[in-house]
């Protein structure tokens, strides 16, 4: 290739797709291309990382590839190459539908797509990666895939089976991104909780963790994304023992009801999930608790949507986030039960439970007024500094909004921790100043 092309990459869902974008991306740029996240100009070879778990995830990656699709006829763009989830399960419909698109590629092709570029797999770093902005804080996806059978989940179908990296793999990128600046850490897989089974045959999410701890290069290490089935208890003995380890966890319950637990498949009971909460909060101080729930899955009735309401009320979840159901063809739902819950009434439901959510989050904001608390700062704008506590993971949870006036302000840089007073509280954010 005599030149090379400028290559914008466009990242939607998870941060799991983001870390595959950032790999493809430093592939890229180790072959020589100009490579950036997202910031799409004209005359750009355009990749499309895209989602395909739930149905308004797939509706924004189809819209995006239409729009640019467009761009393309107008001839503001050279070529458009799809990548990820949906492409990996929708492949032949796109190809017909959306004729634009140069090429599309599976989870698992990244390789492909730099061959396709006319560029060479071996002359990069198999750890490294092209980070994004804003850098301070990151991600290490631990594994790839799901063993679980949940049945209103499409995963297993689009990404296969759990797949461990190796502890050692592991040391190697955290080191990396070490290197990079990252202050942050974030362990995150479809499902934390399994993690080393299908390469050990035990369940080593405790020595992972108390290994990456042990290296001392992270100021906060978090997880994301436990599954509740099979917890490993151990993991709350590591978190006591380095300070540097968040108490902070997320484990999707998804639901509480026996029934509809039961129907979707999710190998454990609301007995047991409620013995997990409180053992947990027994034995972490100050801990963080994060789920998600699901609303509108066949089988919950007015009966069962109610003790999901008295769930949240008496659990208190300090984060919380709900999604309503949508049938996800080839799943065990899809093929065993009727999606016979209007969408007006999962909205409704899913609007009921945030708006106690909503009341829990503030009550327990303004508990937080007149304490003072480690601060990362992420981002700024005219008027204000934006941060988060230990309790905070990025782009899902609650800010620290520090105003931009006084002396002290001057000394906050983006990037860095800072110890802030509470001054004031909102539903899902805190205001402070600088001590």
């Amino acid at each position: 290739m005599d030149e090379f092309p400028r290559i914008s990459l466009i990242t939607l869902g998870c941060s799991k797709n983001l870390v595959d974008s950032e790999f493809l991306l430093n592939q890229l740029r180790a072959n020589g291309y100009n490579v950036n996240h997202e910031d799409v100009k004209n005359g750009d070879i355009l990749i499309i990382n895209t989602c395909g778990f739930i149905n308004d995830a797939k509706q924004e990656s189809v819209e995006t590839i239409l729009n640019y699709a467009e761009q393309k006829k107008l001839g503001n763009i050279k070529q458009i190459l799809v990548m990820g989830c949906l492409s990996q399960r929708y492949r032949n419909e796109l190809k017909k539908e959306i004729p634009e698109v140069d090429h599309f590629f599976g989870v698992d092709e990244l390789p492909g797509i730099v061959e396709y570029l006319e560029g060479s797999n071996t002359i990069y770093s198999p750890y490294k990666r092209f980070l994004s902005k804003p850098g301070h804080y990151s991600y290490l996806k631990i594994a790839e895939g799901c063993n679980r059978r949940c049945a209103f989940c499409s995963i297993p179908f689009i990404r296969g089976s759990y797949k461990s990296k190796s502890i050692e793999t592991l040391r190697s990128e955290a080191k990396l991104l070490s290197q990079e600046g990252v202050k942050e850490l974030n362990l995150i897989a479809q499902d934390l909780s399994y993690y080393g089974y299908d390469r050990y045959k035990e369940y080593l999410l405790p020595k992972l963790l108390e290994e990456i701890a042990d290296m001392n290069a992270f100021p906060w290490i978090r997880m994301l994304y436990n599954y509740p089935s099979k917890f490993p208890l151990k993991v709350l003995e590591i978190m006591d023992n380095f300070p540097t380890i968040c108490n902070y966890l997320d484990i999707p319950f998804q639901h509480i009801s026996d029934p509809v637990l039961k129907k979707m498949r999710r190998g454990i009971s609301k007995k047991h999930t409620i013995e997990l909460i409180d053992y947990i909060k027994s034995r972490i101080p100050n801990f963080t608790l994060r789920t998600t729930l699901m609303v509108g899955h066949p089988g919950e009735g007015e009966k069962e949507f109610i003790e999901l309401l008295d769930f949240v009320k008496n659990t208190e979840f300090d984060r919380l986030g709900v999604f309503t159901y949508s049938e996800e063809e080839g799943t065990y739902s899809a093929r065993k039960y009727e999606d016979n819950i209007p969408d007006n009434v999962k909205q409704e439901r899913a609007d009921e439970l945030m708006i106690i959510q909503q009341s829990i989050s503030r009550k327990k904001n303004k508990e937080k007024i007149g304490s003072s608390l480690d601060v990362l700062i992420d981002s700024e704008d005219t008027h204000y500094y934006y941060g988060r506590t230990e309790a905070d993971a990025p782009e899902v949870d609650n800010n620290v909004m520090i105003e931009k006036k006084g002396e002290a302000i001057k000394k906050i840089t983006i990037g860095d921790f800072f110890r802030v007073k509470i001054t004031n509280a909102y539903d899902y954010d805190l205001l402070g100043i600088p001590e």
